[in-house]
């Protein structure tokens, strides 16, 4: 646990209780309070949250950042003296430096605006007049458990048997991928820059979690971020890093999720084990079976941050 959070909880009011979710209730710091409606929690050991339920008053840090304003107000409310927020402070640009370094050798990625193939539009600009031979390709988005409003899906008649999904990075098109919608052998053509995580722009800043999938079904079935692969990439693990959130993987129930698995705990991320059901064996199948809702909870109910339980979870899932 990091010095801060360690400090914090040592300066919590004594008068406290404990959730099973991790959070610590005691009576609010920042306002008038007899009903325990300040709730404090550590994530991952390291990371901290405040959050009043009373008046709304909230503050947060993570590594990688400083102290803000809010988060040393906090501290002031816990009576922790000012020398040892001064500290608090120099412990936090510390630990903000050391990872800067450890990207000193990483190549920062950046992606270049690219050109979907010929006459592609979105597919909602068919809505109201969908010609003929665009209907096999609404009923293969059907087909995975999905609708219209999930993506901007594209298609053009050019090559009319293909799904177009477009790669967003900043809100500009940086590449994309057509899946065929028939028994095509070559069931996918990409165009993809090294480094992209797919849905990155869709992971707002509400979210406690990321979840990161391998391929964009998958993503777009919980509208999470996909590596576009079974690798996780230096770039894609800092672009990911920089969301600011407990980064989740939810690994295909393969071969090739087991080395991905191994990945995640090198970088370390958290990572979801779901209870699947019989003949599913990732988050697409999933979704179709049972629905997105039924899905997120396996999902969510399933997350592990321990190597060590993610490790004997992960044995008996592919044994089983």
């Amino acid at each position: 646990m990091s010095l801060i959070a360690e400090t914090l909880k040592l300066y919590l009011p004594p008068k406290r209780k404990q959730t099973p979710s991790g959070w610590i209730s005691f009576n609010a710091v920042c306002c008038p309070d007899k009903r325990q409606r300040g709730g404090f929690i550590v994530n991952d050991g390291d990371a901290v949250t405040y959050h009043c339920f009373n008046c709304g008053f909230k503050a947060s840090w993570q590594p990688g950042r400083q102290l803000s304003k809010s988060m040393k107000q906090f501290m002031h409310h816990l009576h922790i003296p000012d020398d040892t927020i001064s500290k608090l402070s120099f412990e936090a640009i510390k630990l903000l430096n050391e990872q800067i370094k450890t990207i000193d050798n990483i190549i920062i990625p950046t992606f270049d605006k690219r050109e979907l193939p010929l006459n592609a539009k979105p597919i909602t600009n068919y809505i109201n007049d969908a010609p003929t031979n665009l209907i096999p390709v609404l009923e293969y988005i059907n087909s995975r458990g999905l609708f219209l409003e999930d993506y901007e899906f594209y298609w053009t008649p050019n090559i009319e048997n293909r799904l177009i999904i477009p790669y967003f990075y900043q809100h500009k098109i940086v590449g994309y991928t057509a899946r065929t919608i028939d028994n095509n052998k070559t069931r996918y053509i990409a165009e993809q820059q090294p480094g992209f995580v797919f849905n990155l722009d869709n992971q707002y800043n509400d979210r406690k979690f990321v979840f990161v999938c391998e391929g964009p079904f998958d993503a777009i079935s919980i509208d999470g971020c996909a590596l576009l692969g079974s690798e996780i990439k230096d770039q894609q693990n800092w672009l990911l890093q920089q969301l600011h959130k407990e980064i989740v993987l939810i690994p295909d129930k393969d071969i090739a999720g087991r080395k991905v698995i191994k990945q995640a705990l090198e970088y370390g991320w958290a990572v979801a084990i779901p209870d699947y059901p019989p003949g599913v064996k990732d988050i697409n199948d999933c979704v179709i079976k049972l629905g997105r809702l039924a899905t997120l909870f396996l999902v969510v109910n399933s997350i592990q941050s321990s190597p060590l339980k993610i490790q004997l979870t992960e044995k008996y899932w592919f044994n089983n």
